[in-house]
């Protein structure tokens, strides 16, 4: 159990010290990897950054999603997840994604490009993996960045999602892996949504 995600950021930190000093760049998933990026790159003095990748929510079910997509058009859909929707349904979602990925660049990235992963050692972050559509989205993007290594950090997954994704990554570290794993905020005592404002702040601290 992690108190709050600045806990888990420390925490995630300490396990990734083999990376200190290593000119690695921690890229976190907002809204609610970002505390726990700034957390790692300050631990592991590496460059942070936001990298932006949406769920592709159901209709009648935003909590749930049958995909994500991320801030480069790299598309994760699963297939059986998705199986129940028409064409035109999920293309009108993607379109709607697209167009909240432009507002967060602008927004939370002050519209700057991301930096170069070109041969860089990346570690992506977030507050944990439930279905890990947003973590497969990001990958993907990294891949076709031509990142030099890109490891996958999370205070929490479950065992099916570290198994598949260890088979697509360089590494993935997790602190924890519930037998009973339902939801990302369950090894959180305080979980909220983090918001614009709170991501801007944390963007704004020194490293």
């Amino acid at each position: 159990m992690f108190k709050d995600r600045k806990d888990a950021g420390e925490k995630l930190g300490i396990a990734l010290q083999s990376y200190t000093d290593k000119h690695a760049l921690v890229l976190a998933i907002p809204r609610g990897g970002a505390e726990l990026g700034y957390e790692v790159a300050k631990a592991i003095h590496a460059d942070f950054s936001l990298i932006i990748c949406r769920k592709l929510p159901y209709p009648d079910n935003p909590e749930s999603g049958f995909g994500a997509i991320a801030e480069d058009g790299s598309l994760y859909i699963n297939q059986w997840a998705a199986s129940s929707l028409p064409d035109k349904v999920i293309h009108q979602i993607i379109d709607q994604q697209i167009e909240e990925i432009k507002r967060r660049i602008m927004i939370l990235r002050g519209g700057k490009p991301l930096p170069s992963l070109n041969n860089k050692t990346v570690i992506l972050v977030d507050d944990g993996i439930a279905m890990g559509s947003t973590m497969h989205a990001a990958i993907s993007l990294c891949k076709k960045q031509h990142a030099g290594r890109i490891i996958v950090a999370v205070p929490v997954a479950a065992m099916r999602a570290i198994e598949e994704f260890s088979q697509i990554v360089d590494e993935i570290v997790v602190l924890e892996s519930p037998a009973n794993f339902h939801a990302v905020a369950q090894v959180y005592e305080n979980w909220y949504d983090v918001s614009d404002e709170e991501v801007l702040e944390i963007c704004k601290r020194d490293l």
